[in-house]
Parts: structure tokens; sequence; C-alpha cells
């Protein structure tokens, strides 16, 4: 390992500057299944994960020791400027962060990199809350919104590359009916990016699994499932996180079956991650193989992860240690390997941008024993409808603690369980990406649904106040509709409009997005502080297991 030199990385970063604030960056974007630079040149992804890893708890529900809390990447000017001369020395185009924070500052990151050429590959999702729950997948509200509010932050800046609408969402054959509300996703994330004249890309990385439900998952989200050939629900950009080639193998034993499956792929395709640990020391000769002759009719580069230190099941990634008081970087054997792998890689410039031909999307693929995605999807989430329908429940969900995202998934599975032994059911706030039906409150966010079933269970207990209690989480709201039938009436109107599909807006209050993404950021800094640490938000509050007790018996409110 060798430590950081502070003037050798203040020339690169002095060099970076001097090249011009945004002459360095060119615009992106797919033609079929390839991607170009303004100029009509072939780009391919040469790129690093970049994000620091937030606190880990391991237990049984976490197998993959996903983060519960994340450290936006770019919003420290102070760290961004700091990495960027080692970046460089990679031989980086690209990076991806995996958390970002809406609500922090980004313009010296952005800028800093969009000067040195350096393009973002931004997951949306945040980690716990903030993404779709694979066990009780949903399409609502309230992560919706946090993906539109994330993109209308960062729109100015004119090297987002793309858009993660989800990161290995779908990891098993009998999970795959989360496709569902991921395809929903990309459909709205998509009609939400063309309504603000933004060309960045929406994209996917999936887990790499079993052929039999990967390739149907890769079909599936690039498909028309109105048969039309309509790029409107596809991606732009899969992602594979594929880490096959350990040690100093060969394409033929780690890649071939992995080019052959993607052979006839409709859209752009790369490896979001890459970086087999299991045979030290990382040599990435799989650099040479990706960007070749015999990858590129197929793939578009990749991300090597991970540029900081991250823990995982498998063992320890990273190529670089920041000193404790952030200000030293000292590189690894994997650093200055993937440097040499990187700056001998010379991928072909063809098929030229004319043509590389036009996309098509084909059908989607038919339901098996493997493949549980339906191809009728989720509503795009409908906040006013949402907000209306709260508004007029008889029973609304005023929680006795501020920690509020710890309770709403017991209280749904408690009131559920009222309701079912009232002899009704819980389908209204329910989703099932198999059948391809969605209850008509399973758009809203859960808190909204919880007052639902609260106002529920109410209502079939002749409007008992204690009813309403639920352990002092329930308020009587003296404003609504007395009766079922006024109940029902007055939902159903509200919810009138939330079916079908529309062009997402921002919320109420949310500032305009401030230009497309061929804007220019600006460059203020932002000094590293506790802001940046972030735990899961409390505006994502997703299912936490709230569909446990759905689907029994017929309800007692009848909204379809």
């Amino acid at each position: 390992m060798r430590a950081s030199s502070r003037f050798v990385a203040g020339l690169a970063l002095a060099g970076a500057f001097l090249t011009g604030v945004d002459a360095a960056i060119q615009t992106v974007t797919r033609n079929g299944r390839y991607l170009y630079t303004a100029d009509g040149n072939r780009f391919y992804i040469k790129g690093v994960a970049y994000q620091e890893q937030g606190a880990v708890v391991a237990s049984a529900s976490n197998t993959f020791l996903e983060p519960s809390t994340f450290i936006d990447p770019l919003a420290n000017g102070t760290a961004c400027t700091r990495d960027l001369p080692y970046l460089q020395q990679l031989g980086v185009n690209a990076i991806r962060a995996y958390s970002v924070n809406s609500s922090l500052n980004h313009d010296s990151c952005m800028q800093t990199f969009s000067n040195a050429g350096i393009y973002t590959i931004i997951d949306l999702s945040l980690p716990g809350n903030g993404s779709m729950d694979r066990d009780a997948p949903s399409w609502t509200t309230n992560l919706l919104d946090l993906y539109i509010e994330t993109i209308n932050v960062f729109s100015k800046y004119n090297n987002v590359l793309a858009y993660n609408v989800g990161n290995e969402v779908v990891i098993a054959a009998n999970g795959t009916a989360a496709a569902t509300f991921v395809k929903a996703a990309a459909r709205d994330v998509k009609a939400y990016l063309n309504s603000i004249n933004s060309g960045a890309l929406v994209g996917y990385a999936s887990i790499d699994a079993d052929a039999t439900w990967l390739d149907p998952l890769a079909n599936y989200l690039s498909c028309d499932p109105s048969g039309s050939n309509s790029g409107a629900a596809a991606i732009d950009l899969f992602g594979l996180n594929n880490y096959e080639w350990c040690g100093n193998s060969t394409f033929e034993a780690s890649y071939a079956g992995v080019e052959g499956q993607f052979a006839g792929y409709n859209v752009a395709a790369y490896f979001s991650e890459f970086g087999c640990i299991t045979s030290p020391p990382r040599l990435w000769t799989e650099v040479g193989a990706l960007l070749s002759s015999e990858m590129s009719p197929v793939w578009s580069g990749g991300v090597a992860f991970s540029y900081f230190p991250a823990a995982s099941a498998q063992g320890q990634f990273g190529m670089v240690t920041i000193s404790p008081d952030g200000s030293t970087v000292t590189t690894s054997s994997d650093f200055t390997n993937l440097q040499s792998q990187y700056a001998a890689a010379s991928p072909p410039n063809s098929p030229s941008q004319s043509a590389a031909g036009a996309t098509s999307y084909p059908s989607c693929p038919q339901q098996n024993s493997t493949w549980l995605a339906s191809n009728s999807l989720p509503p795009t989430p409908n906040l006013a409808a949402c907000q209306c329908l709260e508004n007029n429940l008889s029973c609304q969900f005023t929680p006795s603690t501020s920690n509020y995202t710890a309770i709403v998934g017991s209280l749904l599975d408690y009131a559920c369980s009222l309701i079912g032994q009232s002899g009704g059911s819980c389908s209204a706030i329910s989703s099932n990406g198999t059948t391809g039906q969605y209850g008509a409150v399973s758009e809203c966010d859960p808190t909204i649904m919880l007052s639902y079933v609260m106002s529920d269970y109410y209502i079939a207990t002749g409007a008992n106040a204690q009813s309403c209690s639920f352990g002092g989480n329930g308020t009587v709201n003296s404003k609504a509709p007395s009766s079922a039938t006024a109940a029902n009436n007055a939902a159903s109107s509200c919810l009138a409009s939330a079916s079908g599909t529309s062009v997402p807006t921002l919320p109420a209050g949310a500032p305009s997005p401030s230009g497309s993404s061929s804007g220019s950021g600006g460059g203020s800094g932002s000094s590293h502080n506790a802001a940046s640490i972030v735990f899961a938000d409390a505006r994502t509050l997703m299912g936490m297991g709230v569909l446990v007790a759905a689907g029994i018996a017929s309800g007692l409110w009848t909204i379809a």
C-alpha cells in the first residue's frame, strides 16, 4: 500500500479545473442497445462504485449485510475534491452512488466530477424503508415522491448518466412478482424525466442468478406490456452485478455463458458491479475481457466494486482507505491493479451510431413456475387522491411516538386481524404482482393505508370511539362521513382518478426542476457534517410486512 502525495493530488486537481467548466463532459444517449457520446463515439462505462458504507447490522433477515444508514457521497465537496485525483488515476469515466439525500447540496461534487469528465449513475432508493420491500413489494406515493424529488435535485447537473429504480429487488424465482413494481417505477420515472426534458437513462441493477428467471427478468424490464412496440414502460440500461470472474480466469470459464444469455438483448447492458474477492489479490483481468471486441457486441462496460472499504457476506471490498481525519487516501494493490487494467483496455468504437438501429420492444415473457410477474402493472401513485382519501377517513393515524415507522407495520397487521375477525378484508390495501390485482388504496403510503383500515374497523364496530384508539395512535375525524355508505362514497370519489397511468408531478411545496440534465451545477462546497449521515427517511415508509393479513373474505367497504 502507498500513501497519498498531497502535492501530486493538488497538481491533478488543478489540471482538472483548468480543462474548462462544461467542455469536459458530453451528453450520452442510447441508440438501440448501445451508448454514444454527442460526437458519435461509442461510450463504455469504466466505472467504480463510490459510496462509503453506512451502519450494517447483521441478522437472519439481512443476509446480504445491507446497510441501514447511508453517507451521501455527493454531498461532501471536500471529500470529492480529495478523491478526484485518485479517480483520475484509476481512469474511470463514471461512478455509481447507491444512496443520496435530496435535501443536501451536491453542487461542489457534481461540478468537480463534471469538469473531470466523470458521469454519475445514481440509485434512487434509500436503505431500509426507502426501497421496495422484497417480501411485500409495492409502488406507492411516498416512494414515487422520493424518486422524483431526487431527480428534481439532480436535474440541473450535466453529468447524470442514469437513475437506477432498483438494486437487487428480485433475488429469487419465488420473488419475481416484485418485478411488476420495478417496471411500474421505471415507467413513471421515465415519464417524469420526459416531462422535464431530461435525457438521463432509466436503469435497474440485478443480482446475478439462474438463467431460468434472470433472462425473463431482463426481458421483462425492457419489454412492452401493451404489445405496441413502445418503450414507455421499458428501462434503458440493464445492470448485472456479476462476480463470476475470480482470480486470473478466462472469458470461456467466466463470461461465455452470460454473453450468450444476453446476445439478443434489446437495450444497453453493463456490469453494474464486478470484482470477485474470493481469490485475492484482485487482478482485475476481467476488464480486458469486458472491454474487448469479444464482449462489446453485448456489454457497454462496467462498475468495479468498490472504491471505499465495504464489508460483505463474502468478505472485505475496497481499493483505498481514508485516514481518520478524512484528509489522506491510501491506495492498495486492488487500486493499482485496476488502474493498470483500465489503462490497457481499448474497446472497439463500433458499431457506428448510424448503424446501431432503432430499439424494438418485444412482448413480455409469459408466466411459468420460475417467472411470476404479471403483465398488468400497478397504476401511477396519485398523491392528491390519497390525500383526499385521508381527509375523509373516519379514524386517522395520529402516532403517539415520533418514531412511527417502527409501529405502522404491527398496527396494520393488528387492524387487519380485527377486520378479518369481523368477516372483512384488507384487500383494498394489498398488491399482487402475480395476479396483477392492486387494491384501490395500495398506491397510498402505509400511514394512509393504516388510517384506512383503522376507519374500516371503527365503522364496523358502530363508530365506537374506543375502536379508533389503537393504543392511543388513532383519533376520530369529526369532519368525516359517519356512515359506511357515506364513507364509501367519499372514498370512491377521491380514488376515482387514481387508476391507470399518468405523468408524475412534484409534491406541493417542492421546488421546480432547475432545468434539464443538460444544465450545469453551481460551485459552492459543502462540508462533511452529521447531516450527511442519514437514517431511513420517514417520508419513505414502506410496507414492512403490512400485507400479512390482506386478502381475508370480502371487504366491509366496497371500493373498487
